[in-house]
């Protein structure tokens, strides 16, 4: 028997959970999959359309008057903690902002004296993306996570509710009732055991996860070199954000009329709101329809995106019908209450300064998360 044959009938047959590793590259799962493009690149053919919207409102600034109580009709830049004061409290869950640059001795009473149960969920006020959005299972954790961003933050209860979903909503101001144009399901980063590959080994093998392994890294709450047992799953980031792993669902179908009046009861208590996108944890499709056991985690004005297009099931063809179906709405609002005397479109000043506000923003974020 010679050494090759010896080899073939050593050799065991493969086992069913045998592992393949798989040749993940960032880069190119990005460039072959539009729902990871730059804002730039997916948005570059819809600027076209975006100008000709600007040129019938005379101003590059119109979405500002979508919202007339939310600054900058939340486009970009808006404060969460003002949001929040404008939702019914049973809404939401118990928030506390903190500002900058208090001492850890300031931070520790403040949360304590409010009284909240462990885990919260810790962001920035002013956020992008998800950068920053932390959950902290302890009281020192939070003081020490507040004082190192040197940023205004939010403390916020954890919401245990099993799903979450992102709904669009829109409101004509001359009209009673407001729509919802559709609806996002959010597939949290989880990865379930097979016992005997570690976490990082799991997450090489699924594109979606593979793109947040140096951000995974940088959790201390994570043991990358864990090896769950079979079938265990393992919830690894707890927010429905597409930039931090979540995989998005359209799930319009669940548009019904007790639905669409629910979260309409709900938005029309919100004060000159008209225009977004509320973000919502929730128990049950049949709660949600009653508008009970749920809560708002965010809600997003002038500058919220139709989510439910990021389905990875669609092409970018329906994306960019999507975006331009969702700029008319904003678009015909904003006029409306321009002209009514119910919002005012920035000035070009106003408007400039309001991107260089973000874009410092978003790089002090960047270089803290």
């Amino acid at each position: 028997m010679n050494t090759v044959q010896l080899r073939f009938r050593q050799k065991k047959p493969l086992h069913k959970t045998t592992f393949h590793k798989k040749i993940n590259t960032p880069l190119l799962i990005k460039l072959l999959n539009w729902e990871y493009w730059s804002f730039n690149v997916l948005y570059a053919p819809i600027f076209f359309y975006w100008f000709y919207l600007c040129a019938k409102a005379k101003s590059f600034f119109f979405f500002s008057a979508a919202n007339p109580s939310i600054e900058y009709g939340g486009f970009l830049c808006e404060s969460k903690s003002d949001i929040y004061k404008l939702i019914p409290k049973a809404f939401y869950p118990q928030t506390l902002l903190i500002p900058v640059n208090y001492s850890a001795d300031v931070i520790e009473q403040l949360i304590d004296n409010a009284n909240f149960s462990f885990p919260v969920i810790v962001k920035p006020n002013i956020g992008a993306k998800g950068k920053g959005v932390c959950k902290i299972n302890t009281l020192h954790e939070a003081v020490e996570y507040i004082v190192l961003s040197h940023f205004p933050m939010l403390v916020q209860s954890f919401v245990a509710y099993k799903n979450e979903v992102g709904i669009f909503y829109y409101r004509n101001p001359w009209e009673k009732n407001g729509k919802i144009t559709g609806i996002v399901d959010k597939e949290f980063l989880t990865i379930t055991g097979d016992g005997m590959h570690t976490v990082e080994e799991l997450i090489t093998q699924n594109e979606r996860y593979v793109l947040q392994l140096n951000a995974l890294k940088k959790m201390k709450d994570i043991n990358l070199s864990e090896v769950l047992p079979l079938d265990e799953k393992k919830v690894l980031v707890p927010f429905g954000n597409h930039a931090r792993g979540a995989k998005f669902i359209d799930a319009s179908h669940q548009i019904t009329p007790a639905l669409e009046n629910a979260i309409d009861n709900i938005c029309k208590q919100i004060d000159g709101f008209f225009y977004g996108r509320l973000d919502i944890k929730f128990n049950t499709w049949e709660e949600l329809e009653l508008g009970k056991s749920l809560s708002i985690i965010e809600l997003n004005g002038a500058g919220s995106e139709p989510t439910h297009m990021y389905d990875p099931n669609y092409s970018i063809f329906y994306a960019w019908k999507e975006i331009i179906k969702h700029l008319d709405i904003l678009w015909r609002i904003s006029n409306w209450n321009k002209k009514n005397q119910k919002g005012n479109y920035l000035s070009f000043k106003e408007g400039i300064n309001m991107f260089k506000k973000n874009a410092k923003i978003e790089r002090k974020l960047d270089s803290l998360f």
